[in-house]
């Protein structure tokens, strides 16, 4: 796992979304337009709640978007969660100068939502890759 520094902004969202679902948090990325946390693998029903009930409370206690990204300790299925609704072909991650790179295959009609408006996707792609799996990029083909 990379270094993971969290904010105390992050620390106080983390608290909240935890305390209103029970679901366990690893990570939280908060941004302008949205926010994003890491759930630990399999508390991702905890974290949507039945109907999404659970989510919505959230998004309307904090008055933003929210994205969840279920974690793995397997860096491929990390970087296909990640990815959310984008239907990811293949990942590919090599070695090369000493730093590990990420090579995503993703269909051509779904690169613009992999890629997302003005490059907000696949940004929170990389930013995640980097600090949860040591991946320096992330390349789309």
């Amino acid at each position: 796992m990379g270094e993971i520094r969290l904010t105390a902004e992050s620390i106080q969202y983390i608290a909240l979304f935890e305390n209103m679902t029970r679901a366990k948090i690893l990570d939280c990325i908060p941004e302008e337009e949205r926010l994003v946390y890491v759930v630990k693998q399999g508390d991702m029903g905890l974290a949507i709640g039945r109907n999404g009930e659970n989510i919505n409370r959230v998004k309307k206690a904090l008055d933003k978007p929210i994205e969840l990204v279920e974690y793995s300790d397997e860096p491929v299925t990390f970087l296909k969660n990640a990815f959310g609704p984008v239907s990811v072909s293949s990942v590919n991650i090599i070695t090369k100068n000493g730093k590990r790179l990420a090579y995503v295959e993703v269909p051509n009609k779904e690169k613009g939502l992999a890629i997302g408006r003005n490059g907000k996707n696949i940004e929170k792609v990389k930013m995640l890759a980097r600090r949860h799996h040591n991946i320096e990029d992330v390349i789309l083909q």
